[in-house]
């Protein structure tokens, strides 16, 4: 580096200095809320050359997901944290209603042994539970897929099928309506009962009920969120002889309360 190089390497580096100290000082000035910054290079919808997410504006998507190229999120679905979606190579479609949960991994395939380029189609009021791997196949309306279930290419679960927590779902299986499979490899373990058919279009409802609530948190402004904190911290609840001594009755704000659709049942 000759001298006049250093010499514009020494500029820089004080104008970075001095950017960093009006930095630090504005934080300081700003106290509590200097919060507000974004300061995390995290992108929730990413395009990827010509290919861009389409997301439906009654969907939720948790801020830590990640939607990547060619992806197609239909209405009320919910796709929550720590998700990634990669519709690179080929598309990526989830129905309305649909809800991928925690840490579950989408993808598509380019190659493999049988050659085939797959999309991964995801049909309405499915439930994908944390930790699955869904990879170039086809999960049909209303069927659901356990906790850290990987399904491979081509595989496909129909309508009202389900896949047990942890299975191995190899290429091109099929999974039959109304049964559950389950292993390393997955393999037929026994049928559904009408309960537990039911309870997979109740399980897809209660996750688009809940999908709101937190969609509204996540919106929610610094301020909104420090209000509310002083509200709870005003209502909180103290023991019932406590409030008797005090003569105090408190009653929780219609705000702090969830949703009936998402709260457990009361015990009868």
């Amino acid at each position: 580096m000759g001298t006049l190089g250093k010499a514009i390497y020494t500029v820089g580096f004080w104008i970075r200095e001095t950017g960093q100290a009006i930095d630090r000082l504005g934080c300081r000035l700003q106290g509590n809320y200097y919060f507000h910054e974004q300061l995390s290079r995290h992108r929730t919808l990413m395009n990827l050359f010509n290919k861009a997410p389409m997301v439906d504006k009654d969907a939720f998507v948790a801020p830590s997901a990640s939607l990547i190229g060619d992806v197609h999120v239909g209405r009320n679905a919910s796709i929550w944290y720590g998700c990634v979606l990669r519709g690179d190579v080929n598309s990526i479609s989830i129905g309305a209603g649909s809800n991928i949960q925690d840490n579950s991994l989408v993808h598509v395939a380019k190659s493999n042994l049988s050659g085939k380029v797959l999309p991964t189609i995801i049909g309405n009021n499915v439930t994908v539970g944390h930790s699955a791997v869904l990879h170039g196949c086809t999960v049909e309306d209303e069927a659901f897929v356990g906790m850290g279930a990987t399904l491979l290419d081509g595989a496909v679960v129909e309508k009202n099928a389900m896949v047990a927590a942890g299975a191995l779902v190899r290429q091109n299986t099929r999974i039959p309506c109304g049964e559950v499979w389950g292993g390393n490899p997955a393999r037929f373990l026994r049928k559904l009962t009408q309960e537990e058919i039911a309870f997979i279009s109740e399980s897809a409802a209660n996750y688009s009920n809940l999908a709101q609530v937190h969609a509204g948190e996540n919106a929610k402004s610094f301020d909104a969120i420090e209000f509310e904190k002083a509200l709870r911290k005003k209502f909180a609840r103290k023991d019932e002889e406590y409030d008797s001594m005090l003569g105090v009755v408190r009653e929780t704000p219609p705000k702090l309360v969830l949703p009936d659709n998402i709260q457990a049942p009361k015990a009868i």
